[in-house]
């Protein structure tokens, strides 16, 4: 993984193929490169070119060199087999460098699949899986590895090749266990593209000037609005005149078409200095989109759900199940759900979910969160939970992504397209849309009366008024409580209730921009271990609204400041009294406190941001991270 674009057209290639490249930076990577078909002669060969570190230094090299191809594919690469290196960079070649390739996901047999071919005459040159598939198609098409005469390695077949390239990529999938998004192109079939998808996204789309393939449809917006996502085991031919689609026997199909109705404009920063900034500013917004059409007729309403009032009322258990930021949203929901609708809720990280043998049964709800749709352990969890016959159901950012295809019914966030790898306003659509539907089993299950929802509804509207108030006057007290924590070596965030959820994605948010190291603990755990980290200067942040255990939250903050703590509070406006403890108070608007985890956390993202910068970090693409997780 990471990102792949492709175009084959009239147009130069490579300043297409280096724009897409630019677009899917936002998914983070460790390097890039280009295969660019050259006809230089008459004779046409695969040009590759590759390089560790940012798209601006394969643009570079590209400015030098006098590439007229009008075919080629591209790929950012965040490391996963093989370390980032110039060799590990994709494209990978087959042996003779007449078929090249672009892959995102993993081959889970990749070890035995390399031993086979290099047994068969094939040289390797990377320590990627994704290279096993380079020679895979190799074979398919001449019959052998280029140089080997036939018969003269052991196992290596005698037939000639099938030479066709769409051909010879259905074939290789056929040995592959595991996820791909691919793309090849042939020296022996200029012009060409083959495509091929299972579990790791691929878009296509047809636009005035040639073909282009793309792992997110951000790569291809400027050149179509209409795109087809390929489903898992099918297949495209892309060519300058047009594009054919089968499945994995061949046989021509006609996928749906899907038209993208949001504007480039959203990806861009729009005079922000940078996308995270602007993406926690657009919270406002995601909450209103997210919220319109939901009350209807004074009744809450998602007719998304795909399941009846009845089959909800049914529903006598919930596991939430996500990675990341998303599982902070999920821990939000398990207080809502399971004190408004009294249901078990359980909250899981994908990653472990299906290796533990859950207790699902037919009146079992599965909720998956995922921002971008296609995070391969949601997707695998989600795969688990329907054999075992439970409902499920998807909430995700990303309109026909994986996620959504693969639930019995889905809830859009309405963030738009995120492009900052650290998550700020799909978390924001997250724990709205899960409030919506803890709202909805409280509903169905007649533990909430209708005023009562029609009332909660009102004020999780009002928390987008919050929010900005929140942006537009606690700047300076951000800014001052970063100043304290930017030297430290680790801080500690605390929470009681609803805000012990919210410590946990505040202290994610600061790792993974700042590189400071976090923890989150519930405040009352702090006697029991953590207390022993404090000593004077120690950052500790704290979220201490206006809540049920506020007074308890304070006692443990009492703690930390007769050990010297430096203490940083979230609080409620109007709370002079907590300022007796804290050195910094950031301030949120009164808000009930259910509903707290959606403003409280919009200081907590601009703490670790500012913290981020005054650190010299990239609070955009933080090392080591990508957008999306297509792998296990």
């Amino acid at each position: 993984m990471c990102g792949i674009v492709g175009y084959t057209g009239d147009e130069l290639a490579k300043d297409i193929l280096i724009n897409g490249l630019k677009r899917l930076e936002y998914r983070g990577y460790d390097s890039a490169g280009v295969a660019l078909e050259d006809a230089t002669g008459g004779v046409t060969h695969i040009d590759v070119i590759r390089r560790v570190g940012k798209v601006a230094g394969l643009e570079s090299e590209l400015a030098g060199v006098d590439a007229t191809a009008t075919c080629g594919i591209g790929h950012t690469r965040w490391a996963t087999h093989g370390r980032p290196s110039m060799a590990n960079a994709h494209p990978h070649t087959s042996c003779d460098g007449r078929i090249a390739i672009v892959h995102n996901g993993i081959i889970e047999n990749f070890a035995e699949l390399r031993e086979e071919l290099a047994q068969r005459g094939h040289t390797f040159t990377s320590d990627t899986d994704t290279e096993v598939f380079a020679h895979l198609i190799e074979e398919a098409y001449y019959g052998r590895p280029a140089g080997v005469a036939a018969g003269t390695t052991a196992g290596a077949p005698a037939a000639l090749g099938c030479h066709d390239l769409m051909a010879a990529v259905r074939e290789a999938c056929t040995h592959v266990v595991g996820a791909y998004g691919l793309a090849a192109v042939c020296a022996d079939e200029p012009g060409v593209i083959a495509v091929a998808r299972k579990d790791s996204p691929i878009v296509i789309g047809r636009g005035a000037r040639g073909s282009y393939v793309a792992s997110d449809v951000i790569a291809l917006i400027d050149a179509t609005r209409d795109v087809v996502v390929l489903e898992d085991g099918q297949f495209a031919r892309l060519a300058p005149e047009g594009i054919t689609y089968t499945d994995a026997e061949g046989t021509p199909i006609e996928p749906a078409v899907t038209h993208i109705d949001w504007d480039i404009d959203m990806a861009e920063k729009g005079g922000y200095p940078d996308f995270m900034l602007k993406e926690i500013c657009e919270q406002p917004r995601v909450v209103r989109d997210t919220l319109v059409g939901r009350m209807t007729g004074g009744e809450l309403t998602i007719d998304e759900l795909g399941l009846s009032l009845e089959e909800l009322n049914l529903i006598d258990r919930v596991y939430v199940i996500a990675c990341g930021t998303s599982y902070h949203a999920g821990l939000i929901a398990k207080n809502l759900i399971e004190m408004w609708a009294r249901i078990p809720c359980e909250v899981e990280a994908a990653s472990e979910f299906r290796y533990r043998n859950p207790i699902i049964t037919p009146s079992t709800l599965v909720v998956a969160v995922s921002q971008s749709g296609e995070t391969a352990d949601t997707l695998a969890a989600i795969r688990d939970a329907r054999i075992k016959g439970a409902k499920v159901f998807g909430i995700t950012n990303v309109v026909g992504s994986p996620v959504a295809r693969e639930s019995d019914g889905v809830i859009y966030t309405k963030a738009n397209k995120e492009i900052a790898v650290a998550s700020t306003k799909s978390f924001i659509g997250q724990v709205v849309s899960l409030t919506l539907l803890a709202l909805l089993l409280a509903q169905v299950k007649y533990r909430l009366t209708v005023g009562q929802v029609r009332m909660l509804f009102r004020e999780l509207g009002d928390t987008a008024e919050q929010i900005q108030w929140i942006l537009d006057t606690q700047k300076d007290a951000i800014h001052e409580a970063a100043l304290a924590c930017k030297d430290a070596h680790s801080a500690l965030f605390v929470g009681r209730g609803m805000g012990a959820a919210i410590a946990n994605e505040g202290a994610l948010k600061l790792k993974e921009i700042s590189y400071l190291h976090a923890e989150a603990y519930a405040a009352g755990e702090m006697k029991h271990g953590p207390i022993a980290l404090i000593d004077p200067g120690f950052p500790v942040i704290a979220i201490a609204t206006k809540s049920p255990v506020y007074d308890k939250t304070v006692s443990n903050l009492k703690e930390c400041e007769a050990r010297g703590a430096k203490i940083v509070v979230v609080a409620t406006e109007g709370d002079e009294d907590i300022a007796q403890i804290a050195d910094h108070v950031i301030y949120i608007p009164p808000v009930r406190d259910a509903f707290s985890a959606i403003t409280a956390t919009v200081p907590l993202q601009l703490l670790a941001r500012e913290v981020a910068l005054m650190r010299g970090c990239d609070v955009d693409q933080p090392r080591n991270l990508a957008k999306s997780v297509t792998v296990e």
